[in-house]
């Protein structure tokens, strides 16, 4: 497994596996709202584009994806493929990115589903979970 940053010729197959990870995970606990928002911003392509992405590649295959905002502050997408979860991906990615990142603090805004992913992670809640355009997220901080 070679974790790696992505360049724009992988855009379709990260909003490929966001999106399939997206409904088998995520979509189950969110409104049509929620539903219609997340996958509108991972198909606008400029908010893709203006994101920094790391990804676990096997033999050609992305098998996870992170995403964060140009500063490296704030987690946008993070997402392992249904087939490859339980492996320790997740975790390479985080480490990966944190080795080339130099923010003292990161922000997440988790879904009900990776609350407790980002927790292993060392991230913890800074408020209770909300709502915004359908999507329920509880904030969530990672200190160095």
């Amino acid at each position: 497994m070679e974790i790696r940053r992505l360049d724009s010729s992988w855009r379709r197959q990260v909003t490929d596996l966001v999106l399939e990870t997206f409904h088998a995970f995520v979509a189950p606990g969110y409104s049509r709202e929620g539903v219609n928002s997340f996958c509108a911003f991972v198909e606008d392509e400029a908010a893709m584009e203006a994101l920094s992405c790391w990804g676990a590649v096997e033999k050609g295959e992305l098998a996870g994806v992170l995403a964060a905002n140009s500063s490296g502050s704030h987690v946008c997408l993070f997402f392992v493929a249904a087939g490859w979860q339980g492996k320790g991906i997740g975790r390479q990615l985080w480490e990966r990115f944190l080795q080339e990142g130099n923010g003292a603090e990161i922000t997440v805004h988790a879904s009900p589903f990776a609350v407790p992913i980002y927790r292993r992670l060392g991230f913890h809640a800074t408020a209770e979970e909300q709502q915004a355009d359908g999507m329920r997220y509880t904030p969530m901080t990672f200190r160095r």
